[in-house]
């Protein structure tokens, strides 16, 4: 399935830890939304992160001028993808910065 932008797609920031995410669509009927993070992720760095409820998506970009839009990687996405992959965001746990 090909994502669909909500809104503007245009890609902004987490309001809890500032990392760079994309909010979007994704699906036709019943479509999901997304929170990915942009940082693009290696072959052996998909297998680490994906779970059953973080799952990996394709970040494919029509040109240089147009909306990233994510799609699915299931099982009939090609293994030589050429676009970034990324996952699904989570805030890294907070550090404590005080004694109580």
């Amino acid at each position: 399935m090909a994502g669909r932008a909500s809104g503007s797609g245009a890609t902004t920031r987490c309001s809890s830890c500032s990392a760079p995410i994309l909010r979007q669509l994704v699906g036709h009927t019943a479509a999901l939304t997304v929170t990915a993070d942009l940082i693009p992720l290696t072959a052996t760095e998909q297998v680490t992160v994906r779970e059953p409820n973080r799952l990996i998506w394709c970040l494919y970009r029509a040109g240089p001028h147009t909306t990233p839009r994510l799609r699915w990687t299931g099982a009939d996405h090609p293994a030589a993808c050429p676009h970034p992959h990324v996952t699904e965001h989570r805030c890294p746990p907070k550090q404590p910065n005080t004694l109580f």
